[in-house]
Formats: structure tokens, sequence, C-alpha cells
């Protein structure tokens, strides 16, 4: 079902979110995720010193260019890292890290230094992208039909509004980064709506379900864990679930002409 969008599906894979590299026209589009050409030039003694704080504290796990080993992921292809400016993403991560994956926390990190790692990250992606063509590349579609889908049949602009939420997205996020945006936004907490049979309401985020067994944090941090069949009702609200409902019906042309209209949103 997903091969209904052909070069959609080859977007998402662009973005290292775990789905298989089938066609060769992605090889194609991967040459193309490369760094704008305006891009600011890298401050060599940022990018010395974000490299040392790198290579003592990420690079057993990560390697010395950060491209992975077999204990961590390529950075590289985050989009931690691709859609970073000076911290603002990496910075809140290094400060929870993943524990439950192995990924520990830096929250002792100054800001300057994590300021210092970023420079790093961002000069090795200009150094591994290279010679490639610009992102501008990826801009082959109509930005007219992309605000007239937005507006309808993708439903956008029922979650999301060009004067709040999305205000200066096009200035904000590279063409490929701004695909990743809307084909596979970052992950976000399901919120649970438990009722006991007492008929107390307990409200949080999602912990673990399956058929049996449903668990959850309350607002105050509490964990709780229940056999469904125990309680009186249940519901689960997914945030992303109208993107990931989409990612199998857009078609080539909808990916194409979204971007499109995405980044005059300045």
């Amino acid at each position: 079902m997903i091969a209904r969008a052909k070069t959609g599906v080859a977007f998402a894979l662009l973005l290292g979110c775990g789905l298989a590299i089938t066609a060769a026209a992605v090889t194609s589009l991967v040459a193309q995720s490369a760094q704008p050409a305006a891009a600011p030039a890298a401050d060599s003694e940022a990018v010395a010193r974000g490299q040392a704080t790198f290579g003592s504290s990420c690079g057993f796990c990560h390697g010395s260019k950060a491209t992975g080993t077999e204990q961590a992921p390529n950075l590289l292809r985050s989009p931690l890292v691709t859609q970073d400016h000076d911290g603002d993403k990496l910075a809140p991560f290094l400060k929870e890290g993943r524990p439950s994956l192995g990924m520990p926390s830096f929250a002792s990190l100054p800001p300057a230094q994590v300021s210092d790692v970023a420079a790093f990250l961002h000069n090795q992606l200009r150094t591994t992208r290279r010679n490639r063509l610009p992102e501008t590349a990826l801009l082959v579609g109509d930005a007219k039909a992309g605000e007239a889908y937005y507006n309808g049949a993708g439903k956008c602009s029922t979650c999301h509004s060009v004067k709040g939420d999305l205000a200066g997205i096009g200035g904000k996020l590279q063409p490929l980064a701004l695909t990743t945006s809307f084909l596979t936004p970052p992950a976000q907490p399901i919120k649970v709506s438990a009722t006991l049979p007492s008929g107390k309401v307990i409200t949080g985020t999602l912990e673990y379900v399956d058929e049996f067994t449903i668990s959850m944090n309350d607002a105050s941090g509490l964990y709780h864990t229940w056999p469904r069949k125990y309680l009186k009702s249940l519901s689960m609200v997914d945030p992303l679930a109208a993107h990931k409902k989409q990612l199998l019906n857009y078609t080539d042309k909808d990916i194409h002409d979204l971007l499109a209209y995405l980044v005059t949103i300045k």
C-alpha cells in the first residue's frame, strides 16, 4: 500500500525511519539531500571544540565521525541533527537522553559545549554532502496545488495553521527536513483516559499496551497498569494518527505539491 506513493515513499526512506530502501530512485533522491548553498560557513574553532567533546562523550557508540557503529546509529541521518539549529533540538535531547535504549543523559553538558557539538555535527553533514545537488532540487511541485491540498484533501488545516504552529516554517526548515516533518514527524505521547470500575477517571500518557494490558503514567508521573478487561472504559488518542493515515494515501504529486507550498510559508 505504501508503494502507491513512489517518490513519496522514497522521501520517507530518506528520513532514516526504518523503512526499507528498495527502489533505485531512492539512491538518486539521497544524493539530493544536500546542504543549502546559502548555509553559513562553519566556525572552525567551534567545530574543533565540538569534535573533541563528541569524541570523548559520544564517539565510542556513534563513531568518531558520527556515522554510527554496531552500538548506535548514524547521527548524520537523524532528524535531531538535520533539523537542529545551533543545538535547539540537540540540547533537550541530550538533557533527557534515552536511557531505555542505552543512550545516557548529558544534562551536565554546558550550553556552549552543546552548541560546539552541534557545529561539529553540522560540519560533518556539509562534508558528507559536498558536491551533491542542493535540496532545492526537490522543489518540483506546484505550490498552488499544494495549498489546495493543504486546505482540502490533505485536511492539514484541520490541525495546523499557517499563522500559528506553521508560521514561518518555510524559512526555518530546509526542503528535506520539511518533508520529514509532515511525512514522519517526531513521535508524540499517546494520550490515555482510563475509567476504573469505581467511575474514577485517570488520564495521562501511554507507556505500554497490548490486547490484554494497558500501562500509563498519569499527570503526576505515577505509573499505573491494569488488565484491559478490568477497566470500565478506555480511550487512547494518538496526536499523529492523521499523519500516519495520510502516509498511506499520499500520491507522488501530493507530496511534491505540498512541499512546494510549505516552503512558501515564511
